[in-house]
C-alpha cells in the first residue's frame, strides 16, 4: 500500500448451490489464501454464499438463517486477516430482502450495501425475490444488526457508501453488484465522484456467445471515463446449469488498461496491483472530472490499515512510451508518423510553402525528420524534391554518419545539398578570440548555431522554412544548443521521446525497400551522438550522448513518470528498479535519477521559447500547452527527497 500501490484479488469459489456451510469454507479458504499472497482487499461473487441459482428458495427462512450464519462464521474465521473481503449474500432488512454485498474487515461488518438494479428479463428474474437497493439509498443514518450468538453487530446499510483508508484517503472504493454496471446511470459514477478510486463488482453474469468482449468493453470504457480502477469478480463452476452456463470471467482494469484477467471456465484467485495515487493524479490533471456530486445522504465510512509494502509480482514496463505487444506497436507506429506528418503538412499549406530544409546528419533524430517530411509531402501532393536535406560536415562529423545522410537523401528523392561549415566556424573563433585547441561548449555550441544560421538562411534562399529535429528527452534534459539545433520553424519530433525513435525509424525500415532499408537499419545501429567533437583515431564516433547524460531508457522512464502522473522522486525510484531489474542497478538508476532532475530544472529556459510542434501522445513539454513552468523554479524539495534515498 505504501506509494499508493495496493494489491487486490477477484475471487471465484467453487459452490453448491443453497449449501452455505460448504460456500462458507469455500471462501474462507480463498481469503486467507488471498490475504497470505498480499491483497489488501477481495472481491467474490454475487449471492456466493448462498449461490445465485437458488431461485424461490431465496424466500426460504432456512436460507436466509443460514446465510446470516454464514456470514458470522466468515468474520470469525477472518478476524486476523488485514485484508477486506467483499462477499455476497440475501440479507432481510426493514421487511424487504435485498441481494447484498457485505464489506467486512478483521471481524467487523464496515458496511452492506444493497443492489441498486435488478434484472427482469429473460432468465433473470431477481424482482421476484429482492427489492430494488434504490429505494434504501435514500434512507438516511440507517443501520442494520447482525447477532454472531455472543454480541450484536451493528453497521451501515444503504446503497450510498464509500469505503475509505484513514492512512491512504487515496485508497476509497465503492460497491456495485452486477447489473448496476450494466445501467446507463450507473452507481459508481457517484461513487467516483465522491472519491472513490476504486470500483468493485460482485458478479454472476451468464456466458453467452459475445458476451465476453462486451463485459470487458464495459469495465474498460466506464474506468476510462471515471478514472478508477475496477474490480469485478464474477460466478462460475457450481451455479445451476438449468438454465444458464456461467464462467467465472474476472477482471481487473485500471483507467481503460486490462490489468489482469482470468480465463473463461475458471475457478480460483486472480491478483492485480492497482495505483490509486496515479488515479488520484490523473483526475486532479483532468479538470473535466467532475467531482461536484452533492454529498447529501452519503455516508462515507472510515478504516485503519496499516501501510505496508506491496511486493510488484507483475514487471513494470521499461519502456512507457512504447507499447508491449508487436500488433500494437505496429499500429502505433504508423498513426505516429502520419499524425506528425499531417502536422507538417498542415503547415506546409497553411503557409503555401514550396521546400522545407532539414540538417541532415545521418543520425537517429534527423532521419525521423526526413522521414516525417516525405511522408508530408506525399499528402500535399508535392515533388519530394521540394526537401531539401543540407549535410554540413565538421570537426566531428564520421564517414559513417556523412555516408549515411547522402544516401538518404538520395533514396528518398531530397535535394542534397553539402555544405562544410569547418572554415565558418574557424572565422568565428577567430572572430570570438577562441582557442580551436579547446575542446569545450563554445568549441561545440559553435558548430551547433553555425549549422541552424546555415539552415535558416537556405529557408530564406528558397522560401521554405526549417524542420527542427529535436525529441523530447533531448528536450527534457536540455540536450541542445540554445538558438542551435533547439531552434527551428516546425518541429515534428518535439513529443517523441528517445525510446520511441527508434522504433520509428525501424517501422519505417520495415516498410520500404531494401537498399533504403538497409541505410536506415544502420542508422539505427549508430551510437547516438552531437558529432561536436573529433573522432577518435580509427574515425569512429568518439563523443557519446548515453555516457555523458546517461541512458535514455532511464530518462524516458523517469520523464513519463514525472510528467505523466506527478510522482514523486521516491516512487519513480522504487518503480524504476523493478522496471530495470537485472539491467541497471539501483546504484546507476539513481545517479541518473538524480541527473534527471538537475537538469530537468536547470535547462526549462530553453523550453520556455520552443517554437510550434505537433503534440502526438500524452506527453509534451511546449510552454503553449502541456508543461508551464518558470525558468527559476527551485528543485530543493525534490532534492531533499533525493538525498534521502539509497
Amino acid at each position: 500500500m505504501k506509494d499508493g500501490l495496493i494489491k487486490i484479488a477477484c475471487a471465484t469459489p467453487l459452490l453448491h448451490v443453497a449449501d452455505c456451510e460448504y460456500n462458507t469454507m469455500q471462501i474462507i479458504a480463498q481469503a486467507k489464501e488471498a490475504s497470505y499472497n498480499g491483497a489488501k482487499i477481495v472481491v467474490f461473487p454475487e449471492l456466493c454464499i448462498t449461490g445465485y441459482t437458488c431461485g424461490d428458495l431465496f424466500l426460504q427462512e432456512t436460507l436466509l438463517n443460514g446465510a446470516k450464519a454464514a456470514l458470522c462464521h466468515i468474520l470469525q474465521e477472518t478476524i486476523q486477516l488485514s485484508t477486506i473481503l467483499i462477499v455476497g449474500l440475501p440479507y432481510a432488512y426493514q421487511n424487504a430482502l435485498y441481494n447484498c454485498a457485505a464489506v467486512c474487515y478483521q471481524g467487523k461488518i464496515l458496511g452492506m450495501v444493497p443492489k441498486q438494479n435488478l434484472p427482469n428479463y429473460g432468465e433473470f428474474y431477481e424482482m421476484r425475490h429482492f427489492t430494488p437497493g434504490k429505494d434504501a439509498a435514500e434512507l438516511k443514518n440507517s443501520f442494520a444488526t447482525l447477532y454472531n450468538g455472543k454480541e450484536k453487530m451493528t453497521f451501515p446499510f444503504g446503497a450510498k457508501q464509500i469505503f475509505s483508508c484513514m492512512e491512504l484517503p487515496e485508497f476509497t472504493f465503492g460497491v456495485e453488484i452486477c447489473e448496476d454496471v450494466w445501467v446507463g446511470d450507473t452507481p459508481s459514477i457517484r461513487m467516483a465522484q465522491m472519491g472513490a478510486t476504486l470500483i468493485v463488482n460482485l458478479s454472476c453474469s451468464d456466458e453467452i456467445i459475445g458476451k465476453e468482449d462486451y463485459r470487458r468493453t464495459i469495465l474498460q470504457a466506464k474506468s476510462g471515463s471515471l478514472l478508477c480502477a475496477y474490480a469485478y469478480a464474477d460466478a462460475g463452476f457450481g451455479e445451476s446449469t438449468q438454465d444458464m452456463v456461467f464462467a467465472g470471467h474476472n477482471l481487473i482494469v485500471e483507467n481503460g488498461a486490462i490489468v489482469a484477467e482470468s480465463q473463461l471456465f475458471s475457478h480460483g484467485i486472480l491478483y492485480g496491483v492497482i495505483d490509486v495515487q496515479k488515479l488520484q493524479g490523473e483526475r486532479r490533471r483532468s479538470n473535466t472530472f467532475d467531482a461536484t456530486f452533492s454529498t447529501e445522504n452519503i455516508s462515507k465510512v472510515s478504516f485503519t490499515m496499516p501501510l505496508a509494502q506491496t511486493i510488484l509480482t507483475k514487471q513494470i514496463n521499461p519502456a512507457p512510451f512504447v507499447p508491449n505487444k508487436n500488433t500494437e506497436l505496429s499500429k502505433r507506429c504508423e498513426r505516429i508518423l502520419t499524425l506528425q506528418a499531417t502536422g507538417l503538412a498542415t503547415r506546409l499549406k497553411h503557409i503555401n510553402c514550396k521546400t522545407a530544409v532539414v540538417g541532415l546528419s545521418g543520425g537517429l533524430d534527423s532521419t525521423l525528420a526526413l522521414i516525417v517530411m516525405v511522408h508530408a509531402f506525399r499528402i500535399c501532393g508535392m515533388n519530394s524534391s521540394g526537401i531539401i536535406a543540407v549535410t554540413m560536415p565538421c570537426f566531428g562529423t564520421t564517414d559513417r554518419t556523412y555516408q549515411n545522410a547522402c544516401r538518404l537523401a538520395k533514396a528518398y528523392g531530397a535535394t542534397l545539398r553539402e555544405i562544410p561549415i569547418q572554415n565558418s566556424v574557424r572565422q568565428h573563433f577567430q572572430d570570438i578570440g577562441h582557442n580551436e585547441s579547446i575542446h569545450d561548449v563554445t568549441y561545440e555550441n559553435a558548430q551547433a548555431r553555425e549549422r541552424t544560421q546555415v539552415l535558416m538562411d537556405i529557408a530564406n534562399q528558397t522560401s521554405g522554412i526549417v524542420i527542427g529535429t529535436g525529441d523530447l528527452s533531448e528536450l527534457a534534459l536540455g540536450w541542445a544548443t540554445y538558438n542551435g539545433d533547439h531552434m527551428s520553424m516546425y518541429a515534428v519530433n518535439a513529443s517523441i521521446p528517445k525510446t520511441l525513435v527508434r522504433y520509428l525509424v525501424a517501422y519505417e525500415a520495415s516498410h520500404t525497400e531494401t537498399a533504403l532499408s538497409s541505410v536506415l537499419r544502420d542508422v539505427l545501429d549508430t551510437p547516438v551522438s552531437p558529432e561536436l567533437l573529433p573522432p577518435k583515431e580509427d574515425g569512429s564516433i568518439a563523443q557519446k550522448t548515453e555516457d555523458i547524460v546517461g541512458p535514455y531508457a532511464l530518462h524516458d522512464f523517469f520523464l513519463y513518470y514525472i510528467l505523466r502522473f506527478g510522482f514523486s522522486p521516491h516512487k519513480i525510484y522504487r518503480l524504476a528498479q523493478s522496471a530495470f531489474a537485472g539491467t541497471y542497478d539501483k546504484t546507476i538508476i539513481l545517479k541518473w535519477l538524480k541527473k534527471f532532475y538537475w537538469r530537468f530544472f536547470s535547462q526549462q529556459f530553453k523550453r520556455s521559447c520552443l517554437p510550434d510542434a505537433p503534440k502526438v501522445g500524452s506527453i509534451t513539454l511546449s510552454p503553449r500547452g502541456d508543461w508551464r513552468m518558470p525558468s527559476d523554479a527551485c528543485i530543493s524539495l525534490w532534492q531533499k527527497e533525493l538525498d534521502t534515498l539509497s
